[in-house]
């Protein structure tokens, strides 16, 4: 009886064990929860995309303006065969105009079927960061940014990103 009572021991110790390492491993799952971020200037201040949302960046290269499209669609470009609206972000945010610098990138974004070059002052950094990271966008932030805003801001070389939605700025141009 008394080896049995050992057994069972032994057998509960190593239950305990597998149960500490399932919860171990849970949590290390819900740390490794990242999102990816594009992040990029516009007028001096650091913006980002979803990485999810982003198809490539393409150094500036001259956009063709196309006659009787919105105001914030500058014309378009050629990518490998592929014709691509570009979107000029500035104008979408009510941001002042600003020549195109060497620079300057075009990000092409895709969401829900629709594809479409966006203009950026720059852009700084892909990353990763853990997704409690993000935080709900300053009550401050500007009333036309924080209209294209989704999932808050985080912190990037000590200043303030904040995640724009690809999709809203997608269909704000079709208007």
């Amino acid at each position: 009886m008394h080896r049995e009572g050992m057994e069972n021991e032994r057998a509960a110790g190593i239950m305990a064990e597998v149960q500490r390492r399932r919860e171990l491993e849970r949590a290390a799952t819900i740390e490794l929860e990242r999102v990816d971020l594009v992040i990029f200037t516009l007028a001096g201040d650091y913006f980002a995309f979803s990485g999810g949302d982003v198809r490539e960046i393409l150094s500036y290269e001259k956009i063709t303006f196309v006659p009787g499209c919105p105001d914030v669609i500058s014309g378009i470009i050629n990518v490998r065969g592929d014709i691509e609206s570009v979107i000029n972000l500035r104008r979408a945010l009510s941001m002042p105009e600003a020549a195109p610098t060497r620079d300057s990138r075009i990000i092409i974004a895709a969401r829900d079927g629709v594809r479409s070059g966006i203009l950026v002052d720059s852009v700084e950094d892909v990353i990763a960061v853990p997704s409690d990271w993000l935080k709900r966008p300053l009550s401050t932030l500007d009333k036309t940014i924080r209209e294209y805003a989704v999932g808050g801001e985080t912190i990037y070389r000590s200043r303030y990103v904040t995640l724009l939605d690809v999709g809203k700025i997608l269909g704000g141009a079709r208007a």
